[in-house]
């Protein structure tokens, strides 16, 4: 069977706006600079839409280097109303947790702590990721993404999902790195391998959905309807958990540049 890939996305902040790209290089993290950065509380947990729905609304660009940050809201702060523009910081690391799970980051400093506490109403600072993550199941690493590096949905999948609901759902909603077309509704799910000319990936595992996918990532604005509509057909057992699950996630087996457009051999 073969996939085309429809679009591709890189969230270089995590929990923040995605970044659409029109080729990307897969690295044993996934794609390049996907969760380079995160948000933490002062105490490390990591800071996500579950908790604030504003991080839809910050724009983030890196290119390895620079990090630049925008919102198209004004915010009552005047700092948080220009855009950011800083260099990655490199410095000591310390210990931040993603969903309880130990890992590293570098603080960016005390400029950007300010501008994403002032645009979002939140104490928070802005960690790089630094060290090596394992992934949940798979042997592979990853990021500051939640447990696996690579997340794969399927164009049908939600057009099928927007016959079911009231309002049809952007892709951004459900915030994939890799979009293909080609597999039907809910292929993916029978699918093991992606094969492209260089690079491979192996799907592990049903994406588990939570409330992130009824926030509205132009408004931040939430609404039940569409963890509910997904509830309704999609919820099953995944590893001994019930799960809302919407998309798969994988681990890259081999590493190469993805563009838009590319044929994968789906298996």
């Amino acid at each position: 069977m073969i996939a085309v890939i429809a679009a591709l996305h890189a969230y270089p902040v995590k929990s923040a706006a995605g970044v659409p790209l029109a080729e990307a290089e897969m690295t044993a993290d996934g794609l390049r600079h996907d969760r380079a950065f995160m948000l933490v509380r002062p105490d490390g947990r990591h800071l996500s839409q579950r908790e604030v729905p504003a991080l839809a609304l910050i724009h983030p660009a890196y290119d390895g280097e620079k990090l630049s940050v925008s919102s198209p809201l004004s915010v009552s702060s005047p700092l948080a109303n220009a855009p950011l523009v800083c260099e990655a910081a490199d410095g000591p690391a310390r210990d931040v947790t993603v969903h309880r799970r130990p890992c590293l980051g570098i603080d960016q400093g005390d400029d950007a702590a300010g501008w994403f506490s002032d645009a979002l109403g939140v104490s928070c600072r802005l960690v790089r990721f630094t060290g090596t993550r394992p992934t949940q199941r798979g042997g592979g690493t990853l990021t500051y993404a939640d447990g696996y590096p690579v997340s794969v949905l399927s164009q049908e999948s939600l057009d099928d999902l927007n016959r079911r609901v009231e309002a049809p759902l952007p892709m951004n909603r459900f915030r994939p790195n890799i979009v293909l077309r080609g597999l039907g509704p809910y292929g993916e799910d029978e699918v093991t391998r992606l094969r492209g000319a260089a690079a491979e990936i192996e799907l592990v595992k049903p994406c588990g959905r939570c409330v992130i996918v009824n926030t509205d990532q132009e408004t931040a604005r939430r609404s039940p309807a569409t963890l509910r509509a997904l509830a309704g057909y999609r919820t099953e057992r995944v590893f001994g958990y019930r799960e809302i699950v919407f998309g798969r996630l994988g681990v890259p087996r081999a590493l190469g540049t993805l563009r838009v457009g590319d044929e994968l051999a789906a298996s």
